[in-house]
């Protein structure tokens, strides 16, 4: 069985407080978006789960991989027979669009359609949080507002089918640690889902990510391409998540092309929302 599991972006990103757990409140509005990996998972004829990893560089081994936490995560619900599965990486990592977790949690979604388990996906979701705080958002894979440390999930309406979307990921990692060193948390004026209400045109003046100023005065480039997307006639630019990549938002039929020297390096990805 083949499965895409897609990335995310962030629309406002609010760092509230740092919890006694040491992690954050937060809050967000995470939007799936069609940039996808490639999932294959079938039934093993050996004795053993095995994971092949193709495309892009994944920087662990295979047994520390996302999808073989989630099968074992799955495993420890129900047994699991042996499977063989194929991950195909597209999506780039560190770049704040949550490509790991939705590998992760497409592949719960993949082995319970697969096994015919019957699994509900709020089932589904609660397994996903015990791998990453980003995964059960990809069991529902629909616009949800996100608190708490990103796991409490929200249906929210919003309609961004007359949008087209610009990615740009710059060869940049950041750390999430890194990121969260220089933040202040802070309560914002506003609650995020009563801005997120206003037209789009609306939301560069209200709606930020709370990363953005640190990571900015550090990596510069980051900063630059949002800049040029604005410049560029995007009616909304943001980075996602703790970065590195950034996106721009743009009538469909106004998409532009940004300066070569910004992008250069860069990895660029373009859809229509749906």
């Amino acid at each position: 069985m083949i499965s895409f599991p897609n990335a995310k972006i962030n629309i406002g990103l609010d760092i509230l407080r740092k919890r006694p757990d040491g992690y954050h409140d937060i809050c967000t509005v995470m939007v799936p978006v069609p940039w996808c990996d490639i999932l294959e998972i079938v039934p093993s004829k050996g004795i053993d789960t095995t994971l092949t990893v193709t495309g892009r560089r994944v920087d662990c081994p295979a047994e520390k991989n996302l999808v073989m936490k989630a099968y074992r995560a799955l495993n420890d619900i129900t047994p699991l027979p042996p499977l063989d599965i194929h991950l195909h990486k597209i999506i780039p990592d560190g770049a704040g669009m949550g490509g790991g977790s939705s590998d992760a949690a497409f592949t719960l979604s993949t082995i319970n359609k697969l096994l015919q388990l019957d699994i509900p996906d709020d089932t589904l979701a609660q397994i996903a949080s015990s791998i990453g705080a980003d995964c059960p958002f990809f069991i529902y894979n629909r616009p949800m507002l996100a608190t708490g440390t990103g796991t409490d999930l929200q249906p929210i309406e919003l309609d961004l089918s007359r949008f087209a979307i610009q990615i740009v990921k710059p060869p940049i990692l950041i750390p999430t640690k890194e990121a969260y060193a220089s933040l202040i948390p802070a309560q914002p004026c506003t609650p995020l889902y009563e801005r997120i209400r206003k037209p789009v045109i609306y939301w560069q003046q209200g709606i930020i990510n709370n990363f953005e100023p640190s990571i900015f005065t550090k990596h510069p480039a980051i900063k630059a391409i949002k800049q040029a997307m604005i410049d560029a006639g995007a009616v909304y630019a943001s980075m996602t998540g703790s970065g590195s990549a950034v996106y721009g938002l743009w009538e469909r039929d106004n998409l532009a092309d940004l300066p070569s020297e910004i992008t250069r390096d860069c990895t660029i990805f373009s859809a229509n929302m749906q």
